[in-house]
């Protein structure tokens, strides 16, 4: 069996590999998988979950580094974002049930496919940790990391950049969802597109508690999301950056209150850690904070 350091990470080589996975419904997602090259039989593997409306591909350098550890990793993108965008918006349909009880749930599956004798974790951020948690097969997982989790409630986010948020996400989103089709986030420079029934179902989220169906989606599906958060009892590793306007420590025990039996380490990102430097909600992932990753390789090691 190989093992985190048989290879000094120098001299490791990295090998991306473009995948495509079935969900149940038929729908092909696109994934990417970093391992290294010389890794045979690793000890454990990672499923990652990226923000919502953030491609995979945009994690790069971090994933990069898991694989590095001796962590293969399969990064993938939900339906209707990144290399898993539709070739047509029109009459294309998705929502944020379907990224949990689809898309995370037959990557899930993947990777398990792939290495039925490593242990599996899955790495998430922001609200992809909602879409983790949520997953039918979450509790097959051995570990979770969330990262800046939160719960898209705008009454969350920090001063001075509530208000500005607050527009963005659900007044200017909804809008442009319902007249274009689809949210165009990339020609706005906010990410990745999104498919209209995600951006309404953010939108929608305008009170402190949850109220399944508001955006016109599936209420039973979302409900039953809820009760699978609710029932996770997987052990977790919670990081949160006290200068992230989005996720604040607010948002952070809101999610906690819905995961509540899942025993969960936290661990607080100050910018003092990361020789001052601002990390905010994305900074986490830049390879001016690489000196902060060993945190998620060490608990998916432990």
């Amino acid at each position: 069996m190989n093992v985190p350091g048989d290879v000094a990470a120098e001299v490791a080589e990295i090998v991306e590999s473009r995948l495509e996975i079935a969900a149940p419904d038929g729908y092909r997602l696109g994934a990417l998988l970093f391992a290294r090259a010389d890794l045979r039989d690793p000890a454990d593997v990672v499923v990652f979950n990226a923000g919502g409306g953030l491609s995979s591909l945009r994690y790069r350098h971090f994933l990069r580094f898991l694989a590095l550890q001796g962590l293969p990793v399969l990064a993938y993108d939900y339906r209707g974002v990144g290399i898993s965008r539709p070739a047509s918006w029109r009459n294309f349909d998705a929502g944020i049930e379907d990224w949990c009880e689809l898309d995370q749930m037959s990557a899930i599956e993947a990777m398990r496919a792939r290495f039925p004798a490593a242990r599996l974790s899955s790495v998430s951020h922001s609200i992809g940790c909602m879409i983790a948690a949520a997953a039918p097969n979450a509790p097959l997982l051995h570990q979770m990391v969330f990262i800046a989790p939160h719960t898209a409630y705008w009454g969350d986010y920090l001063q001075p950049w509530r208000w500005p948020m607050a527009f963005m996400w659900h007044m200017l989103m909804p809008a442009a969802a319902k007249v274009v089709g689809y949210f165009p986030a990339s020609r706005l420079g906010l990410g990745d597109d999104l498919p209209r029934r995600v951006a309404l179902q953010w939108a929608s989220r305008r009170t402190p508690d949850y109220r399944p169906g508001a955006a016109g989606g599936d209420p039973a599906r979302e409900t039953v999301a809820l009760d699978r958060m609710a029932r996770l009892t997987v052990p977790a590793l919670v990081i949160s950056i006290t200068d992230d306007a989005f996720a604040p420590e607010i948002a952070v025990r809101r999610f906690l209150m819905g995961v509540s039996s899942a025993p969960a380490v936290r661990r607080i990102v100050e910018p003092s850690t990361s020789g001052g430097r601002p990390v905010g909600h994305h900074g986490y992932f830049r390879r001016a904070t690489a000196d902060l990753w060993p945190i998620v390789s060490r608990f998916i090691s432990s």
